[in-house]
């Protein structure tokens, strides 16, 4: 039992060497500064990477029909795609929403073609949900339904050998199986920075490809774009109660992009490998303190063991020097690296180069750390812990000793 008197004590021998607690000390806070900004800036970076990822084309939320997740058929359709995707617009207001059909088919020039992915898109709400709108880099973004408009990908451009103002005549196979053929005239070339859609991506308005491809009003998706991103079982839900259930399914960004959460799990698995290093280190630093601190104090120790003070509560003193020393480097790291955050959180961080790198892909140009409870008090928890870890070999040391022994220790 930890008494007032146990309390006094332990405070009162941290202080009897004030240079060594306070490298120590020091020793914590830096650790936990660079933790908590570090941490802070990855959960920032990772949620810039999610957005972009999901904002690329995915989206938080889609609309399908059953089974289109895992075998995305011409036949597997919504009914009035566009029509869904207006009654949720009114329904869940905030929230971004568009439909979409998709169909394999083939691109051809006057020279070349190819195999391409046709996107019908809504010209006026696919802004709000996708950035590619925003990453044509010749010409515009489609601004007409029913006008015969496409936008395709730089290198698709480049292979088809065609150019703003040229033509595409589309070979696919419709809805209900009859052939399906059409003529599109290029008003945008986009560079998305991704091979896969910059080669083989077309884009025309929603009410050109019902038409090319006999869909009757009929689309293979309604995507969201919801305000928040980690939490959407609200969302999920109301957009369920709206649909037709058995006709249509609600997915979320983890079943449509499963990877994306793998890969930034593997990358912050290998950032802890970092952080544990730094984390040892600052454990280390307290073994040598608290094991110098007992080797100092060896014929007190002695003295107060031979007047019926029992080891165990020796070790618990230790330990309790240990605790006060690593909760004042926690109070001190999270206090100032929470002001570290706070500041780049309203400021962000930019460097040389990252704007103009950021601007190709449509990103902002400063990064921004994330300020949460988790990114704040993770990595000094951790180091807390680790200390009081690092402080039972010297406690462990005390529960061995011989009070005539140490009486007599130099």
């Amino acid at each position: 039992m930890i008494t007032n008197v146990t309390l006094s004590l332990a405070w009162r021998n941290l202080w009897r060497h004030p240079r060594r607690t306070w490298l120590t000390v020091g020793a914590m806070v830096f650790s936990n500064i660079l933790l908590v900004f570090l941490i802070s800036l990855q959960f920032g970076m990772y949620r810039v990477m999610y957005e972009n990822s999901l904002r690329l084309f995915t989206g938080h939320l889609q609309v399908q029909a059953v089974g289109y997740i895992d075998e995305p058929r011409m036949r597997l359709t919504i009914p009035d795609a566009a029509g869904l995707a207006a009654r949720l617009r009114d329904a869940m207001p905030g929230n971004d929403v568009a439909a979409r059909g998709l169909a394999f088919a083939l691109a051809s020039s006057a020279d070349r073609s190819y195999g391409v992915q046709i996107v019908g898109v809504q010209p006026e709400h696919e802004p709000r949900v996708s950035s590619l709108p925003g990453l044509v880099k010749r010409g515009r973004f489609l601004d007409n339904a029913g006008m015969q408009e496409a936008v395709i990908g730089s290198v698709l451009a480049r292979n088809l050998r065609v150019d703003l103002g040229h033509e595409l005549t589309l070979f696919g196979t419709g809805r209900d199986g009859s052939f399906a053929a059409g003529i599109v005239h290029i008003v945008g070339i986009l560079d998305s920075g991704s091979a896969e859609i910059d080669r083989s991506f077309v884009q025309i308005s929603l009410a050109d490809f019902q038409d090319i491809f006999a869909m009757q009003g009929h689309g293979h998706s309604v995507v969201l774009m919801t305000s928040d991103l980690f939490n959407l079982k609200a969302a999920t839900a109301k957009v369920e109660a709206i649909i037709e259930s058995g006709e249509s399914v609600v997915h979320d960004w983890n079943a449509l992009l499963p990877g994306l959460k793998q890969s930034v799990q593997a990358d912050m698995v290998s950032a802890w490998f970092m952080y544990a290093v730094l984390i040892v280190l600052v454990a280390f630093s307290v073994l040598n303190t608290q094991l110098m601190s007992v080797l100092d104090r060896t014929r007190e120790f002695g003295v107060v063991m031979a007047l019926g003070l029992s080891p165990a509560r020796l070790g618990r003193l230790v330990l309790l020097e240990t605790a006060m020393m690593a909760g004042l480097g926690l109070l001190l790291g999270v206090a100032v690296g929470s002001g570290v955050v706070l500041y780049f959180y309203h400021y962000g961080l930019t460097f040389p180069g990252l704007e103009a790198m950021t601007a190709q892909f449509n990103l902002p140009g400063r990064l921004y750390p994330s300020a949460s409870f988790a990114s704040l008090m993770l990595g000094p928890t951790v180091v807390f812990l680790a200390c009081l870890a690092a402080a039972i070999y010297p406690a462990a040391k005390l529960l061995r000793m011989e009070p005539v022994a140490a009486m007599r220790a130099v």
